[in-house]
C-alpha cells in the first residue's frame, strides 16, 4: 500500500506511457481498413496487408500494455520521492539521497553510458525494510537489462563476474543488518550496481518525465533546494503539455 503523498506532491508522467488510446485506435482502423478492403474483392489478400494488419495487431497490443502502466510514474514533493510501479511503490525520503546522475561504465579505455538515472543512497537499510518483496522481485526482473549492459563491459577480456549475475538470497548490508530471500537479492543486485556503477537503484528512461540528464539534474537540485524545485514544477504543470 503506497503511503499519503504531502501536501503539494507533483505527480509526474513517463513518457513511455503515453498515447496509449492513440496507439490501439491507429491500430484498430488499420485493421479494420484492410479487412473490410479485403472482404469487398475476389483476390486474397496480399503479403503487403498482411504486414499492415500484423502491425496493427501489434500497435494495439503495445498500447494496451501502455494503459496498464501507473498514469503518473512518479511523483515529489519537498520530503519525499516516490516512484509508482504497477506492483507498488517505493519512496525514498530527500535525506537519504546522497545524489543522482547518468551511470557510465569505463574499462579498458571504453565507456558506456547507461540509458538511465542512477540514485546513491545514504542509508541502505532504511530503502529495503520499506521494500515490499513483491515489487522487488518485478524490479529484480524488469531492470535486469542495465546490470547486464554494465557487466559486459568487464567481460570483454572473458573476465566475467559470474557471480555478478545470479544474485543470492542472504545480504548483509554495511551496518550489518542480514536480509533473506527476494529483500536480500535486491540488496545484492544494489551491491553489484554500485560495483559497477558507483549508483544503488536505477531509474530507467522509459518511467521519466524528461530525459535522463534533465532528471538527474532535477534530483541534484531537489536535495539541495526543495522549495525552488517544487516551485518550477508546479509551474511547468500549468502550462499546456501533450497527452
Amino acid at each position: 500500500m503506497t503511503s499519503p503523498q504531502h501536501k503539494g506532491a507533483v505527480m509526474l508522467r513517463a513518457t513511455a506511457n503515453r498515447f496509449s488510446i492513440e496507439c490501439m485506435l491507429v491500430g484498430a482502423v488499420a485493421v479494420i481498413v484492410v479487412m473490410v478492403f479485403v472482404s469487398l474483392r475476389p483476390t486474397p489478400i496480399s503479403i503487403l496487408e498482411i504486414a499492415i494488419v500484423s502491425a496493427g495487431l501489434v500497435a494495439i497490443w503495445l498500447g494496451f500494455l501502455k494503459s496498464q502502466e501507473p498514469y503518473f510514474s512518479m511523483s515529489l514533493d519537498t520530503h519525499c520521492l516516490t516512484y509508482q510501479h504497477k506492483f507498488g511503490a517505493w519512496q525514498l525520503p530527500r535525506t537519504n539521497l546522497h545524489s543522482a546522475g547518468v551511470p557510465k561504465v569505463t574499462f579498458d579505455y571504453t565507456e558506456l553510458e547507461l540509458n538511465a538515472v542512477g540514485i546513491k543512497i545514504n542509508n541502505i537499510d532504511e530503502f529495503l525494510i520499506a521494500l515490499s518483496p513483491r515489487l522487488a522481485a518485478k524490479l529484480l526482473i524488469e531492470q535486469r537489462h542495465i546490470l547486464l549492459q554494465a557487466v559486459k563491459m568487464y567481460c570483454k577480456n572473458g573476465n566475467c563476474p559470474e557471480d555478478w549475475l545470479i544474485e543470492d538470497s542472504e545480504f548483509k548490508s554495511p551496518s550489518g543488518k542480514q536480509y533473506h530471500g527476494l529483500i536480500a537479492m535486491f540488496g545484492n543486485r544494489m551491491a553489484h550496481l554500485r560495483l559497477a556503477t558507483e549508483f544503488d537503484l536505477m531509474l530507467p528512461a522509459n518511467v521519466l518525465d524528461r530525459d535522463i540528464w534533465q532528471f538527474a539534474n532535477l534530483l541534484n537540485h531537489w536535495k539541495r533546494d526543495p522549495e525552488r524545485i517544487m516551485e518550477q514544477l508546479h509551474a511547468q504543470q500549468t502550462l499546456p503539455r501533450s497527452n
